[in-house]
């Protein structure tokens, strides 16, 4: 599938993922990440989500879930350190960077300057 993580990129994220077991077993995280991926990159929508990813809300759900506990603050913060700027990276394409705006589940490329009121 396109966009799916690297053995070397999954190592890098997995530590930052919260696993935190509840009462049904978990979908694989990393098929949930290669979901993400797969709709932020695509510019899908979450509800086409390939099957392969595991379903579509788990996708959305945990995309959310993460945004609120920091974790996609954390991936960010990883990728931009300069040892892993020079690796292909399921969050760059080569010229772009993604955000990820903490208030909203918006992702954009090349954000453009915050607008003043």
């Amino acid at each position: 599938m396109r966009y799916e993580l690297s053995d070397y990129e999954w190592n890098i994220i997995k530590p930052m993922l919260p696993n935190k077991p509840r009462g049904i077993p978990r979908v694989d995280d990393r098929r949930v990440l290669n979901g993400i991926f797969w709709v932020l990159r695509s510019g899908a929508l979450w509800r086409d989500v390939p099957e392969g990813c595991g379903p579509q809300i788990t996708c959305y759900n945990r995309f959310v879930r993460w945004r609120q506990a920091g974790v996609w603050d954390q991936i960010m913060d990883m990728s931009q350190r300069p040892r892993y700027q020079t690796y292909p990276s399921a969050l760059s394409d080569g010229h772009r960077r993604f955000e990820i705006r903490p208030q909203c589940a918006v992702v954009s490329a090349n954000p453009a300057p915050a607008r003043r009121s």
